[in-house]
C-alpha cells in the first residue's frame, strides 16, 4: 500500500479539513484573536492532523501489505482467511466478513462436488464389479464352444477387459492409499499371474514370453504391481513386430531390484517418447492403429508414484522398447513420508 495512493484515496477528507482549518483561521482574525493563539492553533491543527493521518494509514498499510503478501505466497489462494487477524478499521471488517462469507460458500460448494464425485466413483466401481460377470461368463462360454473360439473373439474380449480394468484402476488411483497393502512380494509369483491372464493372447499373436531371474523379493502391493505389469504386456502385444517375443528379467543390488520389461515390436517415435507418461496421449502408434486410449501408461505412472516405485521407458523405433520399474529397498518407507 503506497502513501501517494492512500493520499488520492482521501483527498475528499483532507480538502475539507483545509476547508475547515481556513474557516477557523478566519473567524480569529475576524475577532481580533492574539496572533500567538493563532500560531498555537494552527501547530497544534497541523500535528493532531498529521497524526490522524498517518495513523490511519500505517494501520490499514499493515493488514493490506500483510493481506497481500501472504496471498502471493499461498498456492492453494482460499486459504487466506487462516492466515489473517480479524482487522480493527470498518473497511478492513467488511472485506474479512465478505472474504469468510466467500469462504464458506466455496468450502459448503467443494464438499457437495467431492460428495457428488465419490457418488459417482462408487456407482463406477460397482457397475465395473457387475459387468464383470458377464464378461466372465462370456469368456467361459466361448472358450468351452469349439466354433466361437476365433482369435478376433478372444482378442476383441480381452480388449474389453483391459478397458474394464482400466477404468476401475483410473477411479481408484486418485485415493489408492485406501486400497493398497504393501508388503513382500515375490516378482515371479506376480509375473505368473500376469502370462496366465495373457496365455491365449500370446498365442493369438504368436509372441514368446520368456523370463528369467525372477526370484527377487520386492516391497510392493501385487494387486497393483500386477495391474501395472498387465498393461505393458498388454501394450507390447499391440505394438508387435515380426518374430515377437517378450522378456521379463530381474536385477538386484544392495540399493534397488529393477524389474525389466523388454519387446522387439514397434517401439516408440523420439519425439513420442518424453510424452507416453501423459494423460491420453496416443501417439504415432496408437493414431495409426486406432486402438490406444493413452489412458494405460498414466495410469501405471501414477499407480507407481504412490507405491513409490520409479518407471522409466526407453525405445528406439521399429527396434525395441524397454520399461524399467525400480524397487528401491525402503520403498514401503518412503510411501509413508
Amino acid at each position: 500500500m503506497k502513501f501517494k495512493n492512500y493520499l488520492k484515496d482521501k483527498w475528499v477528507t483532507i480538502l475539507l479539513f483545509l476547508i475547515f482549518f481556513i474557516i477557523i483561521i478566519s473567524f480569529f482574525i475576524a475577532f481580533k484573536v492574539s496572533l500567538e493563539l493563532i500560531i498555537g492553533f494552527i501547530v497544534a491543527y497541523i500535528i493532531f492532523a498529521l497524526i490522524l493521518l498517518f495513523y490511519n494509514f500505517y494501520r490499514k498499510k499493515y493488514f493490506y501489505d500483510k493481506f497481500l503478501t501472504n496471498l502471493e505466497r499461498l498456492d492453494q489462494k482460499y486459504l487466506i482467511l487462516e492466515l489473517l487477524k480479524k482487522p480493527k478499521f470498518y473497511e478492513g471488517e467488511i472485506l474479512y466478513e465478505a472474504l469468510y462469507e466467500i469462504d464458506k460458500s466455496m468450502t459448503e460448494k467443494v464438499s457437495e462436488y467431492k460428495q457428488s464425485v465419490n457418488d459417482f466413483k462408487d456407482f463406477i466401481e460397482l457397475w465395473i464389479h457387475e459387468v464383470k460377470i458377464p464378461l466372465s461368463s462370456l469368456s467361459l462360454i466361448v472358450h468351452n464352444n469349439k466354433s466361437l473360439k476365433t482369435p478376433k473373439i478372444m482378442e476383441q474380449l480381452n480388449h474389453i477387459e483391459d478397458y474394464t480394468e482400466q477404468i476401475l484402476y483410473y477411479v481408484r488411483s486418485e485415493n489408492s492409499e485406501k486400497d493398497y497393502l504393501i508388503k513382500e512380494c515375490l516378482l515371479d509369483d506376480i509375473v505368473k499371474n500376469v502370462a496366465l491372464k495373457n496365455k491365449d493372447n500370446f498365442l493369438y499373436n504368436n509372441t514368446s514370453f520368456i523370463v528369467s531371474d525372477l526370484d527377487k523379493t520386492v516391497l510392493t502391493d501385487s494387486k497393483w504391481l500386477e495391474f501395472i505389469i498387465n498393461q505393458i504386456v498388454n501394450n507390447s502385444l499391440k505394438y508387435k513386430g515380426e518374430n515377437p517375443y517378450i522378456k521379463i528379467t530381474a536385477m538386484e543390488n544392495k540399493d534397488e531390484v529393477k524389474l525389466i520389461i523388454f519387446d522387439n515390436g514397434k517401439g516408440i517415435s523420439k519425439n513420442d517418447l518424453p510424452r507416453v507418461f501423459d494423460k491420453s496421449f496416443t501417439g504415432e502408434n496408437g493414431r495409426e492403429g486406432s486402438i490406444s486410449t493413452g489412458m494405460g501408461l498414466y495410469i501405471c505412472y501414477n499407480l507407481c508414484q504412490k507405491l513409490g516405485h520409479d518407471i522409466k521407458i526407453e525405445s528406439v523405433k521399429n527396434k525395441f522398447t524397454k520399461v524399467t520399474i525400480t524397487f528401491a529397498k525402503n520403498s514401503y518407507t518412503n510411501t509413508l513420508k
